[in-house]
């Protein structure tokens, strides 16, 4: 049968591996990139056997001519074709970890392959040491080594879907393959076999046995004995489950039994993919040898080769080339050559599919036509380049007619996606958002089970409580108790919980908004002056915006968030950002007036410094109706004698050098909070690029980064602790009631209010219908930009539907009403980011997509809802550290917005400027014109939002 035979492609021995260069040439020549077309067909395809040298060599110079009548494929065109064939169980393409061994066999010396290199996506190196690996980098590779493992694939060995099991079966089809001469007797035949065989010696082995120490405990005796496992047999190896039952088919798997692998193996197989296959690149001078043995071999199905590869995983791809003495370096370059191409995610298709060696020499070709060339005298070799923080996709090489970059980025960005079509039928939409979302609802639940959602819903929980407190305490004020911070507590927890279990985008956090704020103050003052019922009237307005949203998401018009751009998305998040930073500024700044400094104070006459309380001398109407109520007896009261706060319950008046406007000077409060703040902040930042530090292991640096806010918060509340000065605390409501013994848990729509009052709430309405729309709906398509690559998308119907159906429960509770905040939102999406586990301290990381889970949420709005009932805990956090929390949220959320790269520009010289796509498609002029546009944008937004017009904020939108 065809397929039980090995495809054999015997090449003549390569010529251009004998020519002699000198060794500062071929350092001098360590760069890649040149680009070369040379035009190959596409053949058609035999299994076949060699039945004869003549044959073999009639075979070899017809895939030496790659040309057929009539037309010529270049090489692209045909790695395209090859690449567009049906795949088969056998040749299914599967990540690859690439080693290169070397060996020098001189006479009368023992030797062994030694591990010099690896490749998983980008090179590591055995240091010269041989104690450590370098650090991944991109590979730079030599002209002439490029050309002459061309050369080697036309001219050698090429065996394709060899069945083998183990290393001498492979170097015995190899050697049969050699045709017999004076240079090559059998001799020569049974040392290369000899070579081919020994043993290979790992960097990891060393490693090894650096770890048992001169002196030996029980236990030490113990590891030893384990570490002996390492010794036996490939076959008592683990190797990670391959996706295809190709291997149990043919008999060929391992058994199951475990091993004990040191920690650095443990750490490097994390980082290799399930289903990883091995390609081994063997080199090596014999000084017995003539000429050079060349050979490129697939295996099917991949076996695992005992103690071939660093790590247990099966081999798919051989390469050999070994050749007289005196060219190791020639031979290393050349199997860097190889080694890096198979990392390519082109060539890497192509050596699966291949099914001849014209296929491979095509699949080298299209490599050269890619690669760009480097001056060597413009640049030093020597120097090793950085793994880029995003690699470049390669779909276009693979598919023809692909779009370029520059065309796409020369179109504005535009929302798209089929949750963002019109159905036509009355909630078309909201219907297909849940089936869309309900596949991965368990999932959503099972993705949350890691470290860092913990991390996350620590951080996010301080970060969520301090406004929701906040915002409920400014209520309390503006609606004199009618909604304060226990109702403002009870509603962020009850929606958050709902919406983070059913909403088609969990990500998003609910929370306070500045716009409802302003619309809450505006509606009290209007009830205020006509006496109406504050809570009835708020109670109509939120049912007819509840009835409203749900018209929305009846209609599909959140589809109208298509039409959303980057302009306007960039504009909305850069104000919330500022807001938050502005804010923490602003409440640090209202500080000073709650503890006075004392300013040009005389260390010499702090003795006589005093501050103290005295009866006013002209009280005002209201100070005497006080003291007429509570019966207070002015002249029975030793004024001097009584505290702060009881002087200012009685209306008091503070006297003395020591006392500012409000009461006394507050020795070092004021500083210390700033000192509270500004630590928050800085140390926050510097916890979380820790993931990036030279110090520790991968594993500390990762938790230390993703605990970096709530690591920074108990920090600073210890060291607030250790120092004892007051500072102001978090208030938590301590009993769980209404504020107000007037009102209950359940508010009558009309109350005392005219029966016209729920028609007239239409007016209102409409606009707090426009003002939930729009922050909803920007903030969810933020969430859901490109970038952030969530692969289970998002309901916009869904999510306004939640929103409305909460909002009519809040208004008729007498609660306040939650929509998404942009910045926690932002702040949300941020923490749970995956990144690609870096490979050596200070390398950046390289983002993979966003951890999509309801956990995080629905644990911060579970807890948030029982913080009632342990506020204990909670009144030891300083204010300051929490306002130092939204400076970092801020400011960390403005990273990665477009429109602060921009401001930069302004004041770059042109040659400092980073190189962004749009500087090499649009003139300096326009994006410095487009910035200030958008800048005067968000300056008007900025002042609408600070005048009185605030509540048509969400129309300037």
């Amino acid at each position: 049968r065809h397929d039980e035979e090995a495809v054999i492609d015997q090449g003549r021995t390569s010529n251009v591996v004998n020519i002699h260069y000198e060794k500062e040439e071929l350092e001098g020549h360590r760069t890649l990139y040149v680009g070369v077309r040379m035009p190959l067909v596409r053949q058609s395809h035999r299994h076949h056997r060699a039945h004869s040298q003549k044959h073999r060599k009639r075979e070899r110079e017809k895939d030496a001519v790659p040309a057929e009548q009539g037309y010529h494929y270049t090489p692209s065109q045909r790695v395209q074709f090859i690449l567009g064939t049906e795949e088969d169980e056998q040749h299914v393409p599967h990540d690859l970890f690439t080693e290169l061994d070397e060996i020098c066999v001189k006479e009368g010396e023992d030797a062994e392959w030694k591990e010099t290199a690896r490749w998983l996506k980008f090179e590591e190196d055995v240091e010269d040491g041989g104690e450590r690996w370098s650090k991944p980098y991109v590979a730079t590779l030599s002209l002439h080594s490029l050309f002459e493992l061309r050369s080697c694939i036309i001219n050698g060995t090429v065996l394709l879907d060899v069945r083998a099991t183990s290393v001498e079966d492979i170097a015995d089809l190899i050697l049969a393959q050699q045709e017999p001469s004076p240079e090559f007797d059998e001799r020569t035949r049974a040392k290369v076999r000899e070579v081919l065989l020994k043993k290979h010696h790992h960097q990891n082995e060393r490693k090894r046995n650096n770890l048992l120490p001169i002196v030996r405990s029980f236990a030490d005796v113990s590891k030893k004995q384990d570490l002996h496992l390492l010794e036996k047999p490939a076959q008592t190896l683990t190797p990670h489950p391959s996706p295809t039952t190709a291997e149990a088919k043919n008999g060929v798997t391992p058994e199951t039994s475990a091993m004990d692998l040191s920690k650095a193996e443990l750490h490097f197989m994390k980082k290799i993919p399930s289903g990883a296959e091995a390609s081994n690149v063997l080199v090596g001078e014999l000084d017995f040898l003539h000429q050079p043995l060349v050979a490129f071999v697939r295996l099917t199905p991949a076996v695992l080769l005992s103690g071939m590869t660093e790590v247990p995983i099966p081999t798919r791809f051989l390469f050999v080339l070994l050749g007289p003495g005196g060219k190791a370096h020639q031979y290393h370059e050349i199997g860097r050559s190889m080694a890096t191409t198979m990392t390519d995610e082109v060539f890497h298709d192509v050596a699966y599919k291949a099914k001849d060696r014209a296929d491979l020499v095509a699949g080298i070709d299209e490599f050269l036509d890619q690669v760009t060339v480097l001056p060597p005298g413009e640049w030093d070799p020597s120097i090793r380049i950085e793994p880029p923080k995003n690699v470049p996709s390669q779909e276009k090489r693979k598919m023809p007619g692909a779009l370029d970059e520059s065309s796409s980025h020369s179109k504005p960005e535009k929302h798209s996606g089929p949750e963002l079509e019109r159905t036509g039928r009355l909630f078309g939409g909201l219907v297909l958002d849940v089936k869309r979302k309900a596949p991965w609802f368990w999932s959503d639940f099972r993705d949350g089970l890691s470290l860092q959602c913990l991390a996350s819903f620590l951080f996010l929980y301080c970060a969520c409580m301090s406004p929701v407190i906040t915002f409920g305490g400014l209520l309390g004020e503006a609606t004199h108790g009618h909604i304060s911070a226990m109702e403002s507590l009870l509603g962020a927890s009850m929606t958050g919980v709902v919406y983070s279990l059913f909403a088609g985008q969990p990500l998003t956090i609910l929370g306070s908004t500045g716009p409802v704020l302003v619309f809450e103050k505006i509606l009290y003052k209007f009830c205020k002056e006509y006496t109406l019922s504050y809570l009835s009237l708020r109670t109509c307005i939120g049912l007819w915006t509840a009835f409203f949203c749900v018209v929305l998401v009846a209609t599909d018009a959140s589809c109208l968030v298509c039409y959303i751009t980057r302009f306007t998305e960039e504009a909305f998040a850069s104000l919330i950002c500022i807001i938050f930073i502005y804010e923490a500024l602003e409440k640090l700044s209202h500080l000073w007036e709650t503890f006075p400094v004392h300013m040009h104070s005389k260390l010499d006459l702090l003795t006589i410094y005093y501050c103290k309380c005295e009866p006013p001398a002209h009280p005002s109407n209201e100070t005497l109706r006080i003291w007429r109520s509570n019966g207070v007896n002015v002249s029975g009261i030793t004024w001097g004698n009584l505290t702060v706060t009881e002087c200012r319950s009685l209306h008091g008046e503070f006297h003395g050098p020591a006392c500012g406007h409000n009461g006394p000077y507050a020795p070092n409060v004021l500083f210390w909070c700033c000192i509270l703040f500004f630590s928050t902040f800085v140390l926050s930042s510097l916890l979380k690029k820790f993931k990036t530090s030279r110090y520790f292991p991968t594993r500390v640096r990762s938790t230390v980064s993703d605990f970096a806010v709530f690591l920074t918060i108990v920090i600073m509340v210890l060291i607030d602790l250790g120092i004892g000065i007051p500072s102001p605390k978090l208030h938590v409501p301590h009993v769980f009631k209404p504020t107000r013994d007037d009102r209950g848990w359940l508010i009558n729509p009309i109350g005392p209010n005219p029966w016209w009052t729920v028609l007239a709430a239409l007016i209102p309405a409409l606009l707090c219908t426009i003002l939930i729309f729009m922050d909803q709906q920007i903030t969810a398509v933020i969430v859901n930009r490109k970038e952030h690559r969530l692969k289970k998308g998002c309901g916009y119907h869904l999510d306004l539907f939640m929103v409305a159906v909460m909002l009519g429960v809040c208004s008729v509770m007498g609660l306040p009403w939650f929509v998404a905040a942009t910045v926690l939102s932002i702040t949300h999406v941020n923490s749970l980011k995956v990144e690609s586990d870096c490979s050596a301290p200070g390398e950046q990381p390289k983002f993979l997509g966003i951890r999509e889970q309801r956990v995080t949420g629905l644990m911060i709005f579970v807890l948030m809802g029982c913080s009632v009932f342990f506020t204990s805990v909670l009144k030891f956090i300083p204010m300051p550290v929490l306002y130092g929390v939204f400076l970092y949220m801020g400011v960390s959320s403005l990273r990665g917005i477009q429109f602060f790269d921009r401001l930069k520009l302004f004041w770059m010289p042109a040659k400092h400027q980073p190189d962004f796509i749009y500087l090499r498609h649009v003139p300096l002029r326009k994006v410095h014109l487009f910035t200030l546009i958008q800048l005067l944008c968000l300056v008007l937004l900025w002042a609408i939002k600070a005048s009185r017009a605030a509540i048509i904020f969400p129309m300037m939108v």
